[in-house]
């Protein structure tokens, strides 16, 4: 019976050879168009603010975005993140911004220097935050080796000196540290541990945030390799050091050095200068430290749009908020951008709770 079948297709195919082909022709566009639609209709990266509550993917599925086919590649530069301490115990909070880069600058290496880690070939510590990280095949977990970061630039002196490991605040002074060196031997992009990544970063070039009116904060920062801005902050590190005093080496440091490169006593009046930007409050800090509690009220999706709508990432100001307990499924704002952009760490924290 089936041979008789194909006997009679075959016949039928050659006697309306035109007509078949054209019905087969039809048939394939259909079906691709099909095809087509299904897999762009949902867009992948959505709406900013519309993202589901859970992660369609595993728990520790890397899900990152895929490039354009045919677009340009990711311009050129990593993203760094620095832990300065021994700790090899990462956080949700640190999770969560590592992961958030990831899945916001698809093709882009993403660094996580730790100074805790074991040199050369050691593996990892046995922790679910590493497990998780590693799943995402653009994140390199790394040892920070501090002399050799600093070698060759003026902090290489500076970090030798011992009774620098004695002040109150070295571990946040050495933090401020390493991201000046980072920026000036290699470029690319800077993100303190405590940030969620909304937005692709690579567009901005020769950048930082203001955190106020007039103070500018260094947790983000985005430089072209040996630029001579970051190079002024190295030696003002050194020339002007005073550990003692909190943020003096940090925010205070890009204060003066800005002011100097652009010849002005007010940055709101001169926000740009030479290639170099200073980004509004809202682009990285539109929670300004003093209303960290903000962080854990309850918002309506429609607020938090417009609250966000010109912000690249939020900066949580972990110092204050790191003690208080979130409740994970909650309409609460940090409890939001945990759900829409670190999804992996969200059903972590969930499982946990």
């Amino acid at each position: 019976r089936m041979s008789n079948c194909l006997l009679k297709l075959t016949t039928v195919l050659l006697t309306h050879r035109l007509r078949a082909l054209f019905i087969l022709i039809i048939s394939f566009v259909f079906f691709a168009s099909v095809m087509f639609h299904w897999s762009t209709g949902e867009d992948a990266e959505g709406q900013l603010y519309s993202l589901p509550t859970q992660s369609e993917c595993g728990q520790f599925s890397p899900c990152l975005p895929s490039p354009t086919a045919g677009g340009p590649p990711p311009p050129p530069g990593d993203v760094f993140f620095v832990e300065t301490s021994e700790r090899t115990n990462p956080s949700y909070l640190f999770t969560c911004s590592v992961e958030s880069a990831a899945r916001t600058h698809p093709g882009t290496r993403v660094v996580v220097l730790m100074k805790g880690l074991a040199n050369g070939n050691a593996s990892l510590p046995n922790h679910w935050g590493f497990s998780l990280l590693s799943s995402f095949p653009s994140v390199e977990i790394q040892t920070l080796d501090l002399p050799e970061l600093f070698s060759g630039t003026p902090l290489a002196e500076w970090y030798l000196q011992p009774e620098h490991h004695k002040e109150p605040y070295f571990l946040p002074v050495l933090s401020d540290a390493c991201r000046i060196a980072i920026m000036w031997k290699f470029g690319g992009v800077y993100l303190d541990t405590d940030f969620i990544v909304l937005r692709n970063l690579k567009n901005l070039t020769n950048a930082l945030g203001l955190q106020s009116q007039n103070v500018l904060n260094g947790a983000f920062l985005s430089f072209k390799p040996k630029h001579e801005f970051m190079e002024l902050c190295m030696k003002d590190f050194v020339e002007n050091y005073n550990g003692w005093i909190w943020a003096h080496q940090g925010p205070h440091l890009l204060t003066r050095v800005f002011k100097k490169w652009c010849s002005i006593g007010d940055i709101q009046k001169n926000m740009s200068c030479k290639d170099m930007t200073a980004l509004s409050p809202e682009a990285f800090y539109p929670i300004p430290w003093e209303d960290w509690k903000k962080l854990f009220e309850a918002i309506s999706s429609s607020e938090l749009h417009k609250l966000l709508k010109n912000t690249y990432a939020v900066h949580v100001w972990n110092k204050l908020t790191h003690k208080t307990r979130l409740e994970i499924t909650s309409q609460a704002l940090l409890a939001q951008l945990y759900s829409q952009f670190c999804p992996a760490t969200y059903e972590k924290m969930k499982k946990d709770s």
